[in-house]
C-alpha cells in the first residue's frame, strides 16, 4: 500500500505544483495512516471504509494530537482516496461522506510594536553576521514572507528602486510585495558588506546566505529569530511564523484592508486572513476588561 504514497505524491509535486515542504508533510499523515490500517490487519486500500478512516482519527485524538493536525491528516487521506478513486485504483472513495473535525481558531501569537522595535534593534550591526540577521529580520517583518520563502528570495526578486521585491509562495504562486524604507536600508547594507564578504569571490542566486557562502536554511533563520528575541528579553512563546502574524496584526490594527492584507500574504482564501480580526477583537476585550470600571 505504501507504494501507492509515493505514486500520489509524485502527482502532487509534479501535476499540482505543491512546494516539497507540504509534500513532506502529507507523506507523514500518510504513512502514518498506513501503520494505522496494518495495525489493524487491512493489507489493501479497497477494503479501507468510513469506519476505519473515523478510527484513525478518533485514535489521533486519543494521542492528544491537536484538533488543527488532525483536520490536516484528514485532508492528505481524502486527496489521497479522492485521487486513487480517479485513477480507478479503488473503485469507491470511502472518505467523501466523512466530516472535518470542528477547529478552534486558534488566535496567532504576535509581538507589540515595542516587542518588534526591540527585535530589530537586537543585531549588532558592527559584526557582519548581525547586518546580515537585520536584513533578514526587516525583511520578514516588512513583508509578512514564510521563512521558507525568504530563503527561497533570490537577489534579482528584490528591486530596491521601486521598493517592490518578487516572492514565490506556496503552489508555486507568485505576488509582489512592496518593501519598506528600512528594510531596504538593511539590505543595502547587507549587499554591500556582510554579503560580500561571506561569498569570499563565489557568486550566488539567492539573496541571504550563511557565513560559509550557501543558502541560508529556514532553521538558521529560526535560529536567529529566537536568538535575538532572546536578546530583546520577549518572553512571549515563540512560532516560526510570529513575524508574519505580527506584520498582519499591525497592518489591521493601522486600518489596512483585510482584502490587500489577503493579497500580500499570499492566503487563496480570505477567510484565512481573517483570523487576524481575532486578534485585534481579542485585544480590545482586554483593554475593556482592564479600565471599564464595571467590567
Amino acid at each position: 500500500m505504501k507504494e501507492l504514497i509515493d505514486i500520489f505524491l509524485d502527482y502532487l509535486a509534479v501535476e499540482r505544483g505543491l512546494s516539497r515542504n507540504t509534500v513532506i508533510s502529507y507523506r507523514q499523515d500518510l504513512v502514518q495512516y498506513m501503520d494505522f490500517l496494518e495495525s489493524g490487519h487491512i493489507d489493501a486500500l479497497s477494503k479501507v471504509s468510513k469506519n476505519e478512516i473515523t478510527r484513525f482519527m478518533l485514535f489521533q485524538k486519543d494521542k492528544g494530537i491537536a484538533a488543527n493536525s488532525i483536520a490536516r491528516r484528514l485532508a492528505a487521506i481524502r486527496m489521497f482516496h479522492r485521487f486513487l478513486a480517479r485513477e480507478k485504483i479503488i473503485r469507491n472513495d470511502p472518505s467523501n461522506l466523512i466530516d472535518s473535525p470542528k477547529l478552534w481558531k486558534k488566535i496567532p501569537d504576535t509581538l507589540s510594536a515595542e516587542e518588534i522595535e526591540a527585535l530589530l534593534a537586537a543585531p549588532n550591526l558592527r559584526k557582519k553576521q548581525g547586518s546580515r540577521d537585520r536584513a533578514i529580520l526587516e525583511t520578514l517583518y516588512a513583508t509578512g514572507m514564510r521563512v521558507s520563502e525568504a530563503v527561497t528570495l533570490k537577489k534579482d526578486d528584490v528591486n530596491m528602486d521601486i521598493g517592490y521585491l518578487r516572492c514565490i509562495g506556496k503552489g508555486n504562486k507568485e505576488r509582489v510585495i512592496p518593501l519598506g524604507k528600512k528594510a531596504i536600508e538593511s539590505i543595502k547594507r547587507y549587499l554591500s558588506s556582510s554579503r560580500i564578504s561571506f561569498l569570499k569571490g563565489n557568486e550566488s542566486e539567492f539573496l541571504f546566505v550563511s557565513r560559509l557562502g550557501k543558502k541560508i536554511s529556514r532553521q538558521s533563520i529560526w535560529k536567529i529569530i529566537k536568538k535575538y528575541a532572546s536578546d530583546a528579553k520577549i518572553k512571549k512563546p515563540l512560532r516560526p511564523h510570529i513575524l508574519r502574524h505580527t506584520f498582519a496584526t499591525h497592518l489591521l490594527e493601522r486600518g489596512a484592508d483585510l482584502r490587500s492584507v489577503q493579497e500580500m500574504l499570499g492566503h487563496a482564501n480570505i477567510s484565512t486572513t481573517q483570523i487576524y480580526t481575532h486578534v485585534n477583537k481579542e485585544r480590545l476585550k482586554l483593554v475593556h476588561q482592564k479600565f471599564h470600571p464595571r467590567p
